[in-house]
């Protein structure tokens, strides 16, 4: 777990990385013509995002190339071969791909707002917001393809990016169809995450472990990493939804069982017995009152459910860290592991 001190070192090297992405992702995808197109792809990096992603990308790199963080140029990064890579353009595909998927599922999931802004099919239209999330998806595996990596490295970096992509939608597709299924085993939702959410973490972690030349030992043990702490991370999720404030959330505390969707600890109080449909009655979340949110929350801490999930969490988190026992001892090792300490203790 996360004290005071640890949390501000992760915070202050996802920053300092946040900003060369933030100037990168600039150079990396300009306004062009159609310039609504190219306003409308842009639109929701430009909303903000702690970029955590990328943060994985470029610290795992340090990490490989056993470097002290920061003191290498990204877009000259060294390789094992003595040659050199554009980690930083490989840290902004990553992340693009991430802005192409949160288009995609506010459309489908029909939701209004995203970062504290309209969403893209709101500020513009459903068309352009899909024409929008196709673009990002492309210039995604450009940018890839543009690392000035070994030719061999870089093809299994583009093959780990569409495989990362097809299974983010075979766990979208998951998902949608839990909302028509009678029953949902904590299993089939663990898998579901995995796919929708952990594996562009395991992406991120991978790829500069393939684009600098590691072993296959190195570059499955760091994809296991971030599948691990991407899961945890989601999990986390869905206990802040049920724990923290509505003020601190920046959206309806409860929001996910007023809107009846599943998760790990609803699902697990279904099998002690409790009724989870009937834990609120509100139609939306603007509707639910505090009083019932704390009622249906401590239906589910006394079921075990919220401590259910938080134990799965911590459970992937260790997990996830000792992958990271194939890379050197060195500073930003250890700021991956507290990374993903972070990601399951953080607030809103």
């Amino acid at each position: 777990m996360t004290n005071d001190a640890t949390e501000a070192r992760v915070l202050d090297a996802v920053r300092q990385r946040r900003e060369l992405v933030n100037a990168a992702i600039d150079e990396e995808l300009p306004l062009a013509e159609p310039e609504r197109l190219y306003e409308a792809s842009r639109y929701i990096l430009e909303a903000g995002g702690k970029r955590l992603r990328p943060t994985v990308v470029l610290l795992a790199g340090e990490a490989i190339a056993d470097v002290a963080p920061g003191s290498v140029d990204y877009r000259s990064f060294p390789t094992v071969t003595g040659s050199t890579v554009d980690l930083l353009r490989a840290a902004v595909s990553i992340e693009v791909i991430q802005s192409f998927t949160l288009i995609h599922d506010d459309i489908m999931d029909e939701d209004d707002l995203r970062r504290g802004v309209p969403a893209v099919h709101e500020a513009y239209d459903t068309s352009t917001a899909i024409l929008a999330g196709d673009t990002l998806y492309s210039k995604a595996f450009e940018m890839m393809a543009d690392t000035g990596s070994d030719p061999v490295d870089g093809l299994e970096a583009m093959r780990l990016l569409a495989s990362t992509c097809t299974k983010i939608c075979e766990g979208q597709a998951l998902d949608v169809a839990f909302e028509s299924r009678g029953e949902v085993l904590p299993d089939e939702y663990l898998e579901m995450v995995e796919l929708k959410t952990a594996v562009l973490y395991g992406a991120a972690a991978a790829t500069p472990a393939v684009l600098l030349g590691a072993d296959d030992e190195v570059v499955d043990a760091l994809h296991r990493y971030g599948i691990d702490s991407g899961s945890a991370f989601q999990i986390q999720d869905d206990v802040l939804d049920l724990t923290v404030p509505s003020e601190e959330l920046g959206k309806q505390r409860g929001s996910d069982l007023v809107e009846e969707k599943e998760t790990l600890i609803t699902l697990h109080a279904r099998q002690q017995g409790v009724d989870v449909d009937d834990l609120v009655d509100a139609e939306t979340p603007a509707d639910v009152t505090d009083a019932e949110i704390e009622t249906a929350v401590s239906a589910l801490e006394k079921a075990g459910s919220i401590e259910y999930a938080r134990g799965k969490a911590q459970e992937l988190t260790e997990r996830s860290k000792r992958h990271l026992e194939v890379l050197p001892d060195n500073e930003a090792r250890e700021t991956l592991a507290e990374l993903a300490d972070y990601l399951i203790t953080r607030g809103y």
